[in-house]
């Protein structure tokens, strides 16, 4: 099985995927197939924009209205993706971002070296107050040799550029004495906000070692993180590795998290952020995670081997990309993620907005115990309410490897995917490996269920969960999924039961299926749903097609 450790290049991921996909296309006609067909499910249409605010909201919630606005205000459509001069594809606001980095640059003034300002890189001294001076007011661009650094902390203004030699050559490491709700580098007002900051070229060490190594890492909120943009407009960190933060690696947010329930989100978000070709690894919560935010890239980056100490033992919702509340118009692009809980995980809490608007292009999940999670806490069974802001989910080319249980999270059962309480969501090209030898202990690889709506599973290539329940299973039930199409499923020597289908769903279509097992028992299972089906070939199977009082 394929092991990808913490030096892993994540500018391999590309090829990486490829290798594992049948998907010969160009990766722009297949972004094309997923936008038909996600216009093909006829998107629901989100509610209707009602004020949030009243006078007697004033009068009784007044931090509230000061912390947090509407989920509609200032909402865009799902972007579009469009190819730039040298064959990548982008979601079309990047080339706006392209040009307030060539702003940036023009508005730096001087150039500096952060060893003139007494800087020694030692790994001993303190060279806090010499990053002081060298950054100044901004309007700069300071240069960081190797070495590692050590400093209680750097808060960036607008219009500055940090620029180390590389990961591992340049290390920027927090002081000792530094506070657990320290954020090692940070724009300098998350109030006011900051604009036009670059971060590049260096490893981002939080010393969580200086810590007692029996107590939670994180101090709450968006505190102990390596690197934190909030309220940024227009950030780049790129080349740039996360070591060991308390909370997250890499974290892009609003100045705090607001939790005033669905469809708020925090007033005072980031946008347009570009992330890439970034390592993390030994994170207490995720290792790069978005809340709040608006129009942020994630691109060739690989997370891995989260620590989980931010959570109670055993309990360590720890992921490696998370799209988190309020979020809204973030890509993920050719990234790659290990031995995480999620590997990519887009939700929400229960008392915050939901993700919206996300999609992957491109994503490779390794012994991650769920490696794609889509889910609005508390908005799933039948007496919670039904998710507002729970839309729009779009992931091609895509690929998950041998899924298995986690110490961080001792009870949750391995998944391939999960889609709970979303809408509007389009899988096209996922490709599902297991390992024949691992005990699924008889649980389904592929969950559609808790009021997902609108989904579309298409052209997927699963394999080797021998010891599964079932490779693909919609729940049905009072609280169970509907509005559900699976289409161009190839099913290769892997659970019992290919594909089964609760009771009491409305709509589902099935189409397109060849299920192929050596001892399997039943092809397909339909207890008591209006399931349309179409072309289903299955081979090796007591019972190819078993229909429960149609």
């Amino acid at each position: 099985m394929l092991h990808l450790d913490k030096n892993h290049n994540p500018q391999k991921n590309k090829e990486l995927i490829a290798s594992f996909s049948e998907n010969k296309e160009d990766l722009k006609s297949l972004l094309d197939q997923t936008d038909t067909l996600f216009q093909e499910l006829n998107p629901l249409p989100e509610p209707a924009h009602s004020s949030t605010f009243t006078l007697k909201n004033l009068l009784q919630s007044l931090p509230k209205i000061l912390l947090s606005t509407s989920w509609h205000k200032n909402k865009e459509p799902l972007p579009q993706i469009e190819a730039d001069e040298e064959g990548g594809f982008y979601p079309d606001w990047k080339k706006m971002l392209d040009q307030e980095f060539i702003r940036l640059e023009q508005e730096i003034v001087q150039e500096v070296n952060v060893r003139d300002f007494g800087a020694v890189g030692d790994g001993h001294t303190d060279d806090t107050e010499a990053f002081k001076k060298a950054i100044g007011h901004g309007k700069v661009k300071v240069i960081i040799p190797d070495g590692v650094y050590i400093t209680r902390g750097i808060r960036l203004p607008s219009w500055t550029m940090l620029i180390g030699a590389g990961k591992g050559t340049t290390t920027i490491k927090l002081h000792d004495k530094a506070p657990r709700s320290r954020q090692l580098v940070t724009n300098i007002s998350h109030w006011r906000g900051n604009h036009h900051i670059c971060v590049q070229g260096m490893s981002l060490d939080w010393n969580v070692e200086r810590l007692n190594p029996y107590k939670k890492t994180a101090a709450g909120n968006n505190q102990s993180s390596c690197l934190t943009y909030a309220h940024v407009t227009f950030g780049w960190v790129k080349e740039v590795e996360g070591i060991n933060p308390g909370l997250h690696c890499f974290d892009v947010s609003s100045a705090v998290y607001t939790y005033f329930g669905d469809a708020t989100r925090a007033r005072r978000s980031s946008r347009y952020i570009w992330l890439d070709k970034l390592n993390g690894y030994g994170f207490g919560d995720d290792g790069i995670t978005t809340h709040h935010s608006d129009n942020i890239l994630i691109s060739n980056c690989h997370l891995c081997d989260p620590s989980g100490r931010a959570h109670k033992e055993g309990f360590s919702n720890s992921n490696g990309i998370e799209v988190d509340d309020g979020s809204r118009n973030v890509m993920l692009l050719n990234n790659s993620t290990t031995r995480c809980f999620g590997g990519v995980e887009i939700k929400a809490h229960h008392n915050s907005a939901a993700a919206s608007n996300t999609q992957i292009a491109g994503h490779i999940s390794i012994n991650d115990n769920r490696s794609y999670n889509f889910r609005h806490i508390g908005h799933h069974i039948e007496t919670d309410p039904e998710s507002k802001t729970a839309f729009n989910i779009k992931a091609s080319h895509i690929v998950a490897v041998a899924p298995i249980r986690t110490p961080l999270y001792k009870d949750s059962t391995p998944r391939a995917m999960v889609i709970s309480a979303y809408k509007n969501v389009a899988i096209n090209h996922f490709t599902v490996i297991g390992d024949p030898d691992y005990d699924y202990r008889g649980e389904p690889v592929i969950a559609v269920q808790y009021r997902s709506r609108n989904i579309i599973l298409h052209h997927l290539n699963i394999l080797d969960f021998k010891t599964a329940g079932a490779d693909i299973k919609v729940f049905g039930g009072p609280h169970g999924a509907d509005s559900v199409e699976i289409r161009k499923v190839k099913i290769q020597n892997s659970a019992p039961t290919a594909l089964h289908i609760g009771s009491g769903i409305h709509s589902i279509k099935i189409s397109d299926i060849q299920a192929v097992c050596e001892k399997g028992n039943k092809g397909l299972l339909v207890d008591q749903s209006n399931a349309e089906i179409e072309d289903f070939h299955s081979l090796g199977y007591k019972t190819p097609i078993s229909i429960v009082n149609k």
